[in-house]
């Protein structure tokens, strides 16, 4: 039975309520404000585990405080019915978790839940008696339901410049390590100390951070619009001027990001490179091709082997030693044959066998570098040590120098980005995309799907195997456990969450996922997330495929397939209830 008051809806809002409630336990239970309350936000009035404690109560106060707009009549008004029901919201969220406070406080569970420590509780009641920091909590977590209520209240403009103020609070207090390097490198060092204490802004810092953002937002013109504006002017002339001078910046940022970020943050950002290639890779056969494959770290394996065994000196089976440059075309035939190999077999299977079938294929490949039998070959358990770097005349570029390494990645990656973005429009890109849509209509109106999936898989093959040697040169050894299957599903993730058929989504999606949380084995900006960012990952793939399919930074094409719907309905309302003309039905 729905209770109303006004315009708030009392069982939405406890529903709301307890469901933050139980993701603040949650939170608490797997240890995450223990493990963040050491490094600030801002400093001294928010950690980063009260953050990631508390962040999730007044978006829920807010979703429990939407107005519901009765068939047929207008939106009311927002106005203390808002208010009311983020304030049984938050009321709700703040009841569950003070009563999990007591329970841990009065019975011992560390036997079951071993993060149930008696730090969770001095934190959870501020240090104080377990009494006044229960209702100290409650109180903190009612007023930020009420908080995020009283955003309806604001006009759209100002709510949108609230939210974008606290977000780059946060952004610039997480990415301390990169602000403060860059502080560091251009000479202005001195000023670390008074922006950030503790990891995290200082509050004064803070407020600043806030108050610019909040002005810019609506009166000046971000980088991304303006450059939008500038690369899609009518004349053509302007547009390939236009075009030739983005792309010296480019060429001129990437030149001076290393130095700019010193020797560690250049270390990540090559790891996120090396998933970033094979991120662009499987974006052509997941995201163009709709091809599930769940195997691509095999591409990867084969690409780092094969350069490994023509350039180490002490190769199990034979020692050519030439040159990483000369390895790298046999690097690409290889890789090809392999994407022929996987792909004939399957080019009849699609959906859910298909990605058990090259599932299967990736362990497979994983087992056999790691078998005796080829042991004599590819090292089995011990692999190939002593894998040089690559030469330039007068030096050798390795992993021991990041600086320079991350010249080949960026490199890599604008040549597979371009040849990413070339073929989605050529002849054989659109016939991926028809693939991906119907694969039965596709092959009916003449499309060769052999041909195609051949394609996809081959060129997907290439990227991960160039990835695969570039990252045999930098390591300098390779070993089997470097080819697990985590690693295909975390750039499966990648490409899922930036965004499936979206280049810059892709770049998005690796930078959020390997370089601010961390890879596989690889350490990610926020060390703080080691050990949660599996957890992570799944908790945002799920929000993603729920809320967001599309990704983060969708291609126009992509979304719109996906929302379909939604747009043959709004043209459908549009037209008064007519039948949507064919320009409504298939947009392109």
């Amino acid at each position: 039975m729905m209770t109303r008051s006004g315009t708030f809806d009392a069982r939405r809002a406890v529903r709301w309520g307890l469901s933050a409630g139980l993701v603040m336990v949650f939170t608490s239970s797997v240890g995450m404000l223990e493990a963040f309350d050491g490094r600030m936000v801002v400093d001294p009035i928010l950690s980063l585990g009260y953050l990631a404690l508390l962040w999730f109560v007044p978006v829920a106060g807010y979703r429990a405080s939407v107005t519901q707009a009765l068939e047929g009549m207008e939106a009311p008004e927002p106005g203390t019915g808002n208010l009311i029901a983020g304030l049984m919201t938050g009321a709700a969220a703040g009841a569950v978790l003070g009563l999990f406070t007591l329970l841990t406080t009065a019975v011992n569970l560390r036997d079951v839940f071993i993060k149930l420590s008696p730090l969770l509780n001095d934190l959870l009641t501020f240090g104080l008696d377990t009494g006044p920091g229960v209702i100290l909590m409650f109180v903190i977590v009612t007023l930020l339901g009420l908080g995020g209520a009283s955003f309806h209240l604001l006009t759209a403009i100002t709510a949108r410049r609230l939210v974008l103020a606290v977000e780059w609070v946060v952004i610039v207090a997480l990415l301390e390590r990169v602000f403060s390097q860059i502080l560091r490198q251009i000479g202005l060092g001195s000023l670390v100390t008074q922006v950030y204490r503790q990891g995290g802004l200082r509050i004064w810092s803070a407020i600043g951070v806030a108050a610019i953002t909040y002005y810019l937002i609506g009166r000046v013109k971000f980088p991304r619009s303006f450059v939008r504006e500038k690369l899609t002017v009518p004349n053509p002339a302007d547009r390939t001027r236009n075009t030739l001078v983005a792309a010296a910046i480019v060429f001129a940022l990437f030149g001076v990001l290393p130095w700019l970020l010193g020797s560690l943050l250049s270390e990540l950002l090559s790891t996120v490179g090396l998933f970033l290639l094979m991120g662009l890779g499987l974006n052509i056969v997941v995201g163009l091709a709709g091809l599930l494959d769940l195997g691509y770290v095999a591409f990867f394996a084969v690409g780092a082997y094969t350069a490994g065994v023509l350039t180490s000196p002490i190769s199990p089976a034979f020692a050519p030693r030439i040159s990483w440059w000369l390895a790298v075309p046999v690097v690409i035939f290889v890789s090809a044959i392999a994407g022929l190999l996987v792909g004939t077999p399957v080019i009849r299977m699609r959906g859910d066998y298909l990605a058990i079938v090259t599932l299967g294929f990736g362990e497979i490949v994983r087992i056999l570098f790691l078998s005796d039998w080829l042991a004599p070959v590819f090292g089995g358990a011990q692999g190939i040590r002593q894998i040089p770097g690559i030469p330039l005349g007068v030096t050798t570029v390795s992993g021991a120098n990041p600086k320079t390494i991350i010249y080949f990645a960026i490199g890599l990656v604008l040549l597979a980005a371009w040849v990413s973005w070339a073929l989605q429009s050529s002849r054989i890109g659109r016939a991926w995309t028809a693939m991906r849509e119907d694969e039965t209509v596709a092959e009916s109106m003449g499309i060769e799907i052999v041909k195609a999936k051949l394609y996809a898989f081959v060129v997907g093959a290439v990227f991960a195997g160039l990835a695969g040697a570039l990252f045999a040169a930098k390591v300098g050894s390779i070993f089997p456990r470097s080819f697990a299957l985590l690693v295909s599903l975390i750039i499966l993730v990648v490409v899922i969450v930036g965004g499936m058929g979206s280049i810059p989504g892709v770049a998005v999606g690796a930078v959020v996922l390997i370089g601010v949380l961390g890879g596989p084995t690889q350490p990610g900006l926020l060390q703080e997330f080691a050990e949660f960012k599996l957890l992570i990952y799944g908790a945002l793939l799920i929000y993603m495929m729920l809320q967001r399919p599309e990704g983060l930074l969708p291609s126009v094409r992509r979304s719109r397939e996906l929302h379909q719907e939604e747009f043959l309905q709004d043209a459908w309302l549009g037209a008064g209830g007519e039948e949507p003309d064919e320009a409504a039905e298939a947009p392109v």
